[in-house]
């Protein structure tokens, strides 16, 4: 008997629609046929134990057990799923072949591999299981998957990393957070101060962000514009670009401070000849945007709608599980295999059927053209998100999941239309000896911009300063500056973080990191944790009180200020979360080993330990928190007095 273990109960049922014979439920499983049996896990059916199952002294937190440190690690089944557990430990002893389901990625590999441990399989029996990845819980799609089964063995490397994750978290988490709680307690803060290798630098980009707004002044700067005519009398504006000569009287970004400097040129240049000294023009085009990866999908849903990316993963995961009209959602990955192109028209029928505010879209899409997006090269454990070659009644759906799978049909459908091409145009000009430049662009065919018709077509990047057209101008033509324009604008602080704009600075952590080797890693990496993970990891920040919602900004709490104030600034930077995963991925790649990198953590652990002891970790507690203590206390004496 042959059985699979699937990572969770619909992904089990979509492996039971896929095979063939008649099906038989049972208790926690499916009977497929007269061989074959699907049974499933809920999630992680078993978890990392608390410290005082290593040792009961650990259940009361002083500062003189850290680091907690096990030295045999110890796994304890879930206890809402402890029924489950038992229902797969008798099946695993019965089967003569295991077929590992988990999702195509790193925690899907470890959360079977785990179970499998657990149950004691024997030796021989393990190095036979077989692995299956899943990205499309369609039947044709899982019976694709079905034929292609590959050794699990494969996958240790994967599974180990997830492990070292998993195991490292556990380490930094326990003995960071209590060394900062007992801290705070110190201070008279009553809460659980919690740290996380992930959620720590995520707050303290929200941290820097406040601080920069708190600490912003706004200053004055100048900008002078000459408006000019052609002999035709057409109209066209060019802007000042200061010499090296003004360097004294611009800030470090090259803005004008000096009013007077400003008010001079625009006196200057009233009235005189302006030489185009240089005119360039190149036509250039812009492919389509690739297939969305989560993280692109949820900022996206984050601007156009106002969706958390808990909601947007959430929302996804109804797609993919309960509608099965989307692919595998938690992917990182843009791109696709090349043999899905074939099932392109297929998955066009499907969304025409399903989306009818894309009908349009797939009548004008061209099933011939290839974007970039397939690309085996770029594929490992799972695609980019797609629909499914499912079809639906779209009004059977909610509003939040029409929209997304909106969105994503159209990023789709956007690979089979052809290149938004455009002509940029610059033209340099000397005006009484100062430099001035005028920029235009101009679309020469929307190629795919046509599917986003509110959006202005030079709003792709580098459009700042970009006029919609210039008159018909050659290089060494004479034209007439009618007079100078003097603007004074101010510098703005930064702007608060909305949940679009903090996931892609996540995503995108490398701009605020100045170690290239680092910002090189991060690049790599995608970011701060993983598509699975961030969503979690934002609303755990909201839950324990750092980040607060003011409207659509997201800032950090007094309490969350203090604790980024307080640690070790290492801990709130990315910068060893990014050496985690370049080390987590160099195992899983073979190339590191899960020893080393347990080493390495232990040692920096105890001097950051060794640093939180010295620092005083003062949290102000609010107004709010005064009122619950109070609260609390007053309900504890009328408890007494019954």
């Amino acid at each position: 008997m042959r059985l699979f273990i699937a990572e969770k109960p619909s992904l089990g049922r979509a492996i039971a629609n896929a095979l063939p014979g008649p099906q038989q439920k049972g208790e926690g499983f499916i009977k497929c046929g007269t061989d074959t049996l699907v049974s499933w896990c809920i999630g992680h059916l078993l978890e990392q134990v608390e410290p005082d199952a290593y040792d009961p002294v650990f259940k009361a937190w002083r500062f003189e057990h850290l680091p907690i440190v096990p030295r045999e690690w110890q796994l304890q089944p879930k206890a809402n799923t402890r029924k489950q557990l038992t229902v797969l430990k008798k099946l695993v002893k019965e089967a003569d072949e295991l077929i590992h389901a988990g999702d195509p990625d790193r925690e899907g590999q470890l959360l079977v591999d785990e179970v499998i441990a657990w149950l004691k399989v024997a030796p021989q029996k393990r190095a036979k299981v077989q692995r299956c990845l899943i990205s499309d819980l369609n039947p044709d799609a899982v019976r694709r998957a079905l034929a292609q089964l590959k050794p699990n063995q494969g996958f240790v490397p994967l599974s180990t990393s997830a492990l070292a994750r998993s195991r490292a978290d556990w380490l930094y988490g326990i003995n960071l957070t209590r060394a900062c709680t007992l801290q705070g307690q110190k201070s008279g803060y009553q809460g659980v101060l919690s740290v996380g290798r992930v959620q720590t630098p995520i707050l303290g980009l929200v941290v820097r962000r406040d601080d920069a707004i708190a600490a912003f002044v706004s200053k004055p700067f100048y900008e002078v514009l000459a408006n000019l005519q052609t002999e035709a009398g057409e109209h066209f504006q060019a802007k000042w670009q200061p010499s090296e000569a003004c360097a004294a009287y611009q800030d470090e970004e090259g803005r004008v401070v000096s009013k007077a400097l400003a008010e001079n040129v625009v006196r200057r240049i009233t009235g005189q000849p302006a030489h185009i000294t240089q005119l360039t023009r190149k036509t250039k085009q812009q492919p389509p945007p690739l297939p969305y990866s989560l993280s692109s999908l949820q900022i996206d849903a984050g601007k156009r709608y106002g969706m958390s990316a808990q909601q947007v993963l959430d929302v996804c995961q109804s797609l993919y599980e309960k509608h099965t009209l989307i692919t595998y959602p938690r992917s990182d990955s843009r791109y696709l295999p090349e043999e899905h192109y074939e099932r392109a028209p297929r998955v066009m029928q499907a969304i025409r059927n399903t989306c009818s505010s894309l009908v349009e879209a797939v009548e004008g899409a061209d099933p011939n053209l290839r974007s970039k997006a397939w690309n085996d090269k770029k594929v490992d454990a799972h695609h980019a998100i797609i629909p499914t070659e499912k079809q639906a009644n779209g009004t059977r759906l909610s509003t939040d999941e029409q929209r997304l799978y909106e969105l994503i049909a159209r990023q789709y459908l956007l690979q089979f239309y052809p290149n938004w091409r455009y002509l940029d145009t610059e033209v340099m000009l000397d005006i009484v000896g100062g430099s001035f430049i005028a920029r235009a662009r101009e679309t020469v065919e929307n190629g795919w911009k046509v599917l986003f018709p509110s959006r202005s077509s030079d709003d792709e990047g580098g459009s700042e300063g970009l006029q919609s057209a210039l008159p018909p101008l050659q290089q060494g033509q004479v034209l007439q500056c009618l007079s100078g324009e003097l603007q004074e604008k101010m510098t703005q602080p930064p702007k608060h973080f909305t949940d679009a704009t903090l996931l892609a600075a996540i995503t995108g952590i490398a701009r605020y990191v100045k170690d290239p080797d680092i910002r090189k890693i991060l690049r790599e990496t995608d970011g701060l944790g993983t598509e699975a993970t961030r969503a979690g990891i934002i609303e755990l920040l909201f839950k324990r009180h750092f980040l607060m919602r003011q409207g659509k900004q997201i800032l950090a709490t007094l309490a969350g200020k203090a604790l980024i104030h307080s640690l070790p600034e290492s801990t709130t930077l990315p910068d060893m979360t990014a050496e985690w995963e370049a080390r987590l991925n160099a195992i899983s790649q073979r190339e590191d080993s899960y020893q080393a990198f347990m080493q390495s953590l232990e040692a920096t652990l105890g001097d950051l330990i060794g640093q939180v002891g010295q620092t005083t970790v003062k949290v102000p507690v609010s107004t709010e928190t005064r009122q619950k203590r109070k609260g609390v206390r007053r309900s504890r004496k009328n408890t007494t007095k019954k």
